[in-house]
């Protein structure tokens, strides 16, 4: 009898503390952030701009990393990722034209 109430004791425990650490499991992953300074760059040359769409591609692969070669669908949402990084990254880059010494934020969830 104190065997089985030490069983269901422990057993109760385990399960608590389990559902207790889900909800920190289920937490989203924090989002990766790159600023690239646009402050040395002259935006009205094509020098300039070729310089800042380079740092917006190096920016792209370093917010969205990288997947095991194996990894197919892990490769895919990298390559997704930047993609769609960089496509903002240059939408706002083409803003920046106008104005000089602005930073772009390079993001992705």
């Amino acid at each position: 009898m104190k065997q089985t109430l030490k069983i269901i004791a422990a057993s109760a425990l385990a399960t608590a503390a389990l559902i207790k650490a889900v909800p920190a499991l289920a937490q989203p992953a924090p989002i990766e952030v790159s600023i690239v300074h646009t402050a040395d760059l002259d935006l009205t040359t094509q020098a300039g701009r070729r310089s800042l769409d380079h740092r917006l591609v190096a920016a792209a692969y370093d917010v969205c990393g990288a997947a095991f070669e194996v990894d197919l669908a892990g490769r895919n949402d990298v390559r997704t990722c930047r993609v769609s990084v960089l496509a903002k990254a240059r939408g706002e880059s083409r803003a920046l034209a106008s104005r000089s010494g602005a930073n772009i934020i390079v993001a992705a969830r």
